[in-house]
This record gives C-alpha cells, structure tokens and sequence, in this order.
C-alpha cells in the first residue's frame, strides 16, 4: 500500500505542476483547473484509504461538510468579491497550520514523533515553523480581507517605529521558536502563536490599498510554505510538495508583480510595502476644471476612431459591465477600428482579475495585451477607454514625488489623442488619492455606471 500511495502522491504532485502550467495562460487555464481538480482528488482519495489515517468516517464528513459549504460559496459569490474570497480561504488555511501543529503538539504518539515531552529535536522545530508561518498567514489574511471588503480602511496605515517593532518582535520570534525546541514548553508553544498572530496583523496593516493585489499573493506563497512545514509534521511528502509549489509560485508571482509596480519585494516580506505620502498636488481643486461629456459624443469619437485602447480595472468588475464592453467593442470593429485591451499587473483587487473577467465575456485571447506589451501604443492611439481604472493611469505614479504610488509603472493612456474616463464620481480611486488626469485638456469624464454607460455607448453607435 505505501508503494501505491507513493506512486500516486507522484502523479499527484505532476498534476499540480502541469495545474501551474496550465493556470498561467487564459487558453489553458481550464485545463489547467481540470488536472488541479484531479490531482487534489487522486490525493486525498488516496489519504483516506491509507491504513495508518484512521478515523474514516470522520474524514469522509469533514469532506462532505467543506465541500458543501465550498460548493454553495463558489455558487453565490460575485466576481468583484473573489479577491476577499481568496484572502478568507488563505487565512483558513494558516488556521489549520496551526490547528495540526497544536495536535501534534498535545498528542506526538499519534503522528509517530515521540512522547508528551519528548518530541524529536527537529520535529518540533518543523512544527513551530508550521505554527508560526501558519498564524502570521491567518491573522494577515483576515486583515487583508477586511481591507478589501471595505470593513478595514483601504488606505496607507503608519506609525512611528513600526519597521523597527515588526523587526524586534520577528526577532523575539525566533528566539521563542529556538526556547519551544529547547524546553518544549506549552507556554512557549501558545506564545509563539500568539507574538505571530500579532506579527501578522502588524505586517499587513500598514499596506495601502493600491498594493492588496501584491499582499494576496503574497499571503497565497505564505499559506503553502505553512503548509509544507506541516507537511513535515505529518511525514506526508505530498503535502511538503504542494505546499513547496504553491509557496514558490506565490512568491515568484508577487517579485513578478513587485518588479511591474516597482517596489522592493524586501518590503513586501517586512511589511512596509506602501509609501507614506508627505505633500501632495499643491494646486486648488477650484482651479481645476474637468470636461464632462455624455455616451453619444464618446460613440461618435470611437466611431471616427481608428484605434481604441480598453483598460479595464476594478470598476467594470463592480458593475459587471464587461459583456457589455466586449459588445461595444464587436461593433466597433465592423466599423474598421483597430481595438485592443491593456491589462495593468494589479489591475482590480486580484493577480489575473481583469484577464478572468474579460475570458468570461468571451473577449478573443489576441486582443488582450499586458502592460509591457502594449504601453507604447497608447502614443498611437486615437482613444483610450478607461472603464473604472483608476490608480492604474495615475500620472501622479510618474511626476508627484510625494504621492503614495510614486514609482509605480502605470499605463500611459494620457498619451492617447483622446481619453475616455469612465468613471461614478470625480472621487478618489482605491489608494485614495487624487488623479490629475481627470482635469487634462483631451480627457473627457463619463460620469455613471460603467455598465449603463458602455451600454448607452452601444445604442448611441
């Protein structure tokens, strides 16, 4: 039996490389979920009929219970409410990290490592770096969804000191993990969780709400390294492998995304991710003035456009307006325009929200282009459609110094002949700052809903 659970547990494990591989283009990402989906089943199928789980019937109902709890969520939940989603389902996952660490803690005879107090060296210091990985995932997690459902303030949170207390309880932390290694102590085992807990709460606090799509990456690689080390614990290789593999692909994602937005990834792992504005834009909003246009004059200027550019961000994902953009833009193609979609590396709340949300409009995989690819078109372009992206185009990431997405690449739209700012208000957009292009001389502001106006756009061409 154990050689056939090895030989699965491999095939397993190649499944969820072949998962990676699929999930990383729009094309195959549905092959991509289907060898996930059944390499997930193949293991855990595989779990229950091992000999030493036990318990059976208690694992086949925590199955029956999760999965009918995950199948109604997955039924109900909104596409604008994924981001939060994921960071809930991380914060779950940090949870169980400390949950097994705690058991096999309490009870080293049932996983084979030891006696109540007699705890091999090195088990113990997988199950602490387990428990405290996995508290600092749990805590930060939910922190990251209350910053994104809105329960949490979106914007930069700082304090005097606070790199140099993330610093001193990190170090406290693994001066406790060395103590629980050295004495065993249940005292030290619930302090190591409770300072990480603490220290997860700390490290995610302070990020502004333009960089969440980083943190929930960042939250996903933690939340497999928590489990790899639990994976240790329980002498299940396939769980140190898939734990290794979603730890490795979230961390190499979130240096991919660190690198689109320019920020230190150093950062990101300490916590101090967002830049704290100090002056901002010295000029009078009473002296800025915005032009206000309505659906039919965007239509006539796509119309007698040769070249439109879409960028989508969080508020097309709000309205669900994407079907309707996907339609206005199949009419302006049989007029002759050349259109294409620009897609931002933390465009919305999420890595990959936009591309998810444009595949589900059936919008052609050839007409998505990422920053890089297509950045440089905008000079060229005769309009650029910008549908609830805010940050994202913000000139001030280029030339305001005292902005708290300074340095942040965006995309060039205000190089566009004409900007089409679609858009709920004048207001601020989710990092809470102001962007001056809404008050440049060829941009003209569609205040609405983007769904209700893309669809006045379409009945207008």
């Amino acid at each position: 039996m154990e050689t056939f659970a090895a030989l699965t547990y491999l095939a397993s494990s190649v499944l969820f490389i072949l998962a990676l591989r699929g999930l990383s283009h729009p094309e195959t990402a549905r092959r991509g979920l289907s060898y996930g989906i059944t390499g997930m089943a193949l293991a855990v199928l595989t779990t229950v009929l091992l000999p030493s789980t036990g318990g059976t019937f208690w694992v086949l109902l925590a199955i029956a219970i999760g999965g009918t709890i995950g199948t109604q969520i997955a039924r109900k939940i909104a596409m604008t409410d994924l981001p939060q989603l994921m960071a809930a389902f991380h914060s779950l996952v940090g949870l169980s990290a400390v949950c097994v660490a705690a058991a096999a803690f309490y009870t080293p005879e049932a996983f084979g490592i030891g006696t109540s107090g007699h705890i091999r060296p090195g088990s113990v210091f997988e199950m602490a770096l387990g428990l405290a990985i996995g508290a600092i995932t749990f805590t930060g997690s939910l922190i990251a969804w209350g910053k994104l459902q809105g329960r949490i303030s979106g914007k930069l949170v700082s304090f005097k000191s606070q790199h140099a207390l993330n610093a001193a309880l990190g170090a406290i932390l693994i001066f406790l993990i060395f103590m629980l290694c050295t004495t065993q102590s249940v005292f030290i085992f619930w302090l190591v969780a409770l300072l990480a807990m603490a220290l997860g709460v700390l490290v995610i606090i302070p990020i502004g709400g333009a960089d969440m799509p980083v943190i929930v990456s960042m939250l996903n690689s933690y939340s497999g390294w928590a489990a790899a080390g639990i994976g240790f614990t329980l002498h299940n290789n396939l769980l140190i492998t898939t734990g290794a593999l979603v730890g490795a692909s979230g961390a190499i994602l979130s240096y991919i995304m660190c690198k689109g937005m320019n920020r230190s990834f150093l950062n990101v792992i300490l916590g101090g991710f967002g830049q704290q504005a100090t002056t901002s834009d010295t000029t009078n909003a009473e002296d800025k003035t915005a032009r206000i246009g309505a659906a039919e004059d965007a239509a006539w200027i796509m119309k007698n456009a040769s070249r439109v550019i879409i960028v989508p961000g969080y508020g097309m994902a709000v309205a669900q307006a994407q079907h309707a953009l996907r339609e206005m833009a199949d009419i302006l193609k049989k007029h002759g325009v050349d259109v294409k979609y620009a897609i931002h590396p933390v465009a919305g709340r999420m890595p990959g929200h936009m591309n998810v949300l444009l595949a589900e409009a059936n919008v052609p995989y050839d007409e998505v282009f990422e920053m890089e690819d297509i950045n440089r078109e905008f000079a060229q372009a005769d309009v650029a459609y910008v549908i609830g992206a805010n940050d994202i185009t913000n000139p001030a990431a280029k030339n305001d110094s005292s902005s708290p997405i300074y340095g942040m690449p965006i995309l060039d739209v205000e190089k566009a002949q004409t900007v089409l700012f679609v858009k709920r208000s004048m207001g601020s957009g989710y990092a809470g700052i102001e962007n001056p292009l809404f008050f440049r001389d060829n941009t003209l502001m569609l205040l609405g809903d983007a769904k209700k106006m893309t669809e006045e756009i379409i009945k207008a061409l």
